[in-house]
């Protein structure tokens, strides 16, 4: 079988390389210069736990055991990483209770190792934390998201597939039984396979509107959330990830690590209209009033901005968070074809085991 991937951020060259690994002849089309260069570029690398998402839904199934097999391709590909585990703390007893329903609901999900903390056990793990209770995760990792990204393209290339840059698609096209793919850019051309998966991320919905055949009433509506990061001037007061009680549209503004060690904060939610990745300096102030929640140590002036990425969500402010869509043949009923829809946190995690969920669809 032949199979157009759109998109070479990390969940599309996964499952490029996935196709590739059963014997399928792959070709991954990209329209920026290099891999990973949009969603995948401005993550915060961490590997997930999957502790906060819905038992049975997408998200809970693909990132816990998206996760496991992550540590594993890191360890046989040499992908840098480390499983430093994350304390998710209280501050109050409505976050208390917030937080023991997180454990529950991991728990639930078969979450490995989960531990509820007192205040007091937490800080025997991190004696610059302020807080009532804890659950700390052993499993959350962080990881070299473009080492993956280079590792997955590996593989994909040693199994005979490829990834063509500068290579927007445009629409898709029935034509008999395959899909005549509209390519643009420089060097235009018109690309037949027998079935596409469309990894576009901010380009998913677009692409789904422009597929012959494909129901509009199934293209969901784009909501895009950014997140900003700021980094910390310092030695970093953390050897843990350190997250609060969640906050509407995202996970609240926590501690991450990089694999230098460097502490950095974020990421928030801004919601807005227009892709911008400019991290504005005035918002630092919120940054330190909810840092200092659960690190009041936190020193004056040593917030810098860094870097921002943005969520293509499925829902906006006030609304529940919807769940991953990978919508198949089984689904929409067009043969050969799969569209993915709001793969935002946690896309990285949950990558490998989504990429043979979307060769499954294919192969049905």
């Amino acid at each position: 079988m032949n199979v157009l991937v759109v998109g070479a951020g990390v969940v599309g060259l996964a499952a490029a390389r996935a196709l590739a690994m059963r014997g399928h002849d792959v070709i991954v089309a990209e329209r920026e210069s290099g891999i990973g260069s949009g969603v995948s570029s401005r993550n915060s690398e961490v590997i997930h736990g999957g502790m906060y998402y819905p038992s049975g839904s997408v998200r809970a199934r693909h990132c816990v055991a998206g996760r496991r097999m992550l540590y594993e391709y890191c360890t046989s590909h040499g992908v840098l990483h480390r499983r430093c585990g994350k304390l998710i703390v209280a501050t109050n007893d409505l976050e208390r209770a917030k937080i023991e329903g997180i454990y529950q609901q991991g728990i639930a999900n078969g979450v490995e190792g989960l531990v509820l903390l007192t205040g007091e056990e937490a800080r025997t793990l991190e004696p610059a934390l302020s807080c009532t209770a804890a659950v700390h995760s052993p499993e959350t990792g962080i990881i070299d998201s473009h080492g993956l990204m280079l590792a997955l393209q590996g593989d994909l290339e040693d199994h005979g597939g490829a990834v063509a840059f500068h290579a927007p698609v445009e629409r898709l096209e029935r034509n008999g039984s395959a899909w005549k793919a509209v390519i643009g850019g420089a060097e235009p051309v018109d690309l037949e396979v027998d079935a596409v998966v469309n990894a576009a991320s901010f380009g998913a919905q677009p692409l789904a509107r422009a597929t012959e055949g494909y129901p509009q009433d199934r293209v969901p509506r784009l909501v895009l959330a950014k997140g900003n990061y700021f980094g910390c001037l310092g030695k970093p007061a953390f050897s843990h990830l350190i997250y609060p009680a969640p906050v509407d549209g995202g996970l609240g503004t926590h501690v991450t690590l990089d694999l230098n060690g460097r502490m950095r904060f974020g990421p928030d939610v801004e919601w807005i209209e227009s892709e911008n990745y400019e991290v504005n300096p005035a918002r630092a102030q919120s940054f330190i009033a909810s840092i200092r929640r659960y690190w009041p140590g936190l020193p004056d002036d040593s917030l810098v901005p860094d870097y921002a990425g943005i969520r293509p969500k499925l829902t906006g402010p006030g609304e529940p968070a919807a769940d991953f869509i990978i919508d198949g043949p089984a689904e929409h009923g067009l043969p050969g074809l799969v569209h993915l829809f709001g793969i935002e946190s946690p896309g990285l995690t949950s990558s490998l085991s989504m990429a043979e969920d979307i060769a499954d669809r294919l192969a049905a």
